[in-house]
């Protein structure tokens, strides 16, 4: 019987940390308890990470979240941006970013 190999982190692909991830996942539950998102994907690429997220999985991403280590010393490495391509929210500090996404979830349960 062959033992899966180790995972080891693939250097070239930019990932989300498990304290990053937790965030996330903590504002996705939110909204998929209020019956707003139902789905999401993640992508991780070499300039960036990305969780998108869904009302239905046929549509187009609602939002993205997105972690570009590149611009963290100018911008900041994360980001909200909306089905538009606007950028929402930008800046150094993950869970300051995502606090974009609450003022989403009040006002589509008023």
């Amino acid at each position: 019987m062959n033992a899966a190999p180790p995972f080891h982190a693939d250097p070239d692909r930019v990932v989300f940390d498990r304290k990053e991830l937790a965030a996330i996942l903590s504002v996705y539950g939110r909204f998929v308890a209020a019956g707003e998102w139902r789905d999401y994907a993640m992508s991780f690429l070499r300039d960036a990470a990305i969780f998108s997220v869904f009302r239905r999985a046929t549509e187009h991403p609602l939002y993205r979240i997105e972690k570009r280590p590149r611009l963290r010393t100018v911008q900041g490495a994360y980001a909200v941006i909306g089905m538009d391509g606007r950028i929402l929210k930008r800046g150094h500090d993950l869970p300051q970013v995502l606090k974009v996404l609450d003022k989403k979830l009040i006002r589509s349960i008023d």
